[in-house]
């Protein structure tokens, strides 16, 4: 099922691209209110399909390779016979060192993923695949966050506000979560669920001028 969420431009700028044929919709492959908000963002008419693509997260896969895996996963299942728009799939996960945290599945796992990221330095690993009828491009981007030093009454407030649910590493940086945060070093709005200028630099390289970029 495709949900149609179109952004329209201003008034002032339409009137003066009267000329020029709408940006086709890009089809988001994802349900997030994150991604959407962001697409939203960036003035990007798109619509959403929820994508039948189902993850497997090995507990040593590379963090790279996971997200472009899952990411073109997402892509690949809602792109398909009768789709000509650009299908926009995004996976994210976080890794510290080593380990790679998903999405906790209760508040005691939350709570040992961010205790684990208290005072230290971890990456936001994201994938991100477009896909058209004629070709296929699947790139990543890693955000670096530092978190600064959590008590075990900092820990407790955050888990009972249960922004955790759902979010990979346990914690929202929309939200809540930016007081647990120091210093982020690379594109914020990956943190948040969407590499924003990777798709942009995406969009301005393949669709020039289409979406406004390029």
């Amino acid at each position: 099922m495709v949900t149609t969420l179109a952004v329209g431009g201003d008034l002032g700028r339409a009137e003066g691209r009267m000329s020029a044929p709408p940006a086709p919709p890009i089809l988001l492959a994802s349900t997030s209110p994150q991604r959407r908000a962001i697409l939203q963002q960036l003035g990007l008419p798109f619509d959403v399909a929820t994508p039948s693509y189902e993850e497997h997260d090995p507990p040593d896969a590379d963090a790279v390779e996971l997200v472009r895996t899952h990411a073109a996963g997402k892509a690949r299942s809602v792109a398909g016979e009768g789709v000509e728009c650009p299908v926009l799939g995004v996976d994210t996960a976080v890794r510290l060192e080593d380990r790679l945290f998903g999405k906790p599945t209760g508040p005691e796992e939350a709570e040992a993923m961010l205790e684990a990221l208290g005072g230290r330095t971890h990456e936001v690993v994201s994938g991100l695949c477009l896909v058209t009828p004629g070709w296929e491009v699947v790139e990543h981007e890693v955000t670096k966050v530092s978190f600064r030093e959590l008590t075990a009454r900092d820990l407790a407030s955050y888990i009972s506000s249960g922004e955790w649910e759902g979010r990979a590493g346990g914690y929202a940086i929309q939200g809540l979560g930016a007081a647990l945060v120091t210093r982020v070093e690379g594109d914020y709005l990956n943190v948040v669920g969407l590499p924003a200028a990777l798709l942009v630099r995406l969009l301005s390289e393949r669709f020039a001028g289409v979406y406004g970029f390029g």
